[in-house]
């Protein structure tokens, strides 16, 4: 009876903490699920002649017991065989619930004391607009916000993106993403 209680009280719980994940929402003003990202948001080099600025993005919903955030953006559709890091942010104090656009230069100035962008596939640090190649297909940009279980991600400044991904993972609580798509 004991363990069939547990059981019961166990499920429960679950159930309670992934309603409150499902509550846990990642929108943007100028970046639109399921539309073509604009001109602002597409890189300005390889062949791309965008302006280059991070969207502004804003969270809500996170978990109990976050402790902070991390925010990526990745396109699985980069013919790398490995996707492509455009955006990495790490150690986003909890009280951070969104971040203005252009957040991501290269010196992070819109971003809260602590926080840290890694290197993206472009090489450096900070945001890497959409530049998929000429006449392939629209790629999709998938942007996450992650709710961690830890003040701080233990990672090198020069760091890469799939380490920092690793640390991401090892200590989620919950995601909340949107897709949006650019193509050339």
């Amino acid at each position: 009876m004991a363990r069939a209680s547990w059981i019961l009280v166990s499920a429960f719980a679950l159930a309670c903490a992934q309603a409150h994940a499902a509550g846990f929402t990642l929108t943007s003003p100028t970046a639109k699920p399921g539309a073509k990202l604009p001109d602002s948001h597409v890189f300005n080099g390889f062949g791309c002649s965008g302006k280059n600025i991070s969207p502004a993005l804003k969270w809500s919903g996170a978990p109990k017991g976050t402790k902070s955030f991390a925010v990526t953006v990745y396109d699985p559709d980069a013919p790398t065989g490995s996707g492509w890091w455009h955006w990495v942010v790490i150690n986003l104090p909890a009280t951070t619930t969104e971040l203005p656009e252009g957040a991501g230069d290269k010196e992070g100035k819109g971003l809260p004391a602590g926080a840290m962008q890694m290197r993206t596939d472009f090489g450096a640090p900070g945001f890497g607009g959409a530049c998929p190649p000429k006449g392939d297909k629209p790629h999709r940009y998938i942007f996450t916000v992650y709710a961690l279980k830890t003040d701080k991600l233990d990672v090198p400044a020069d760091g890469t993106a799939a380490l920092a991904g690793f640390m991401i993972n090892g200590n989620k609580l919950a995601s909340a993403t949107f897709t949006s798509k650019y193509g050339r």
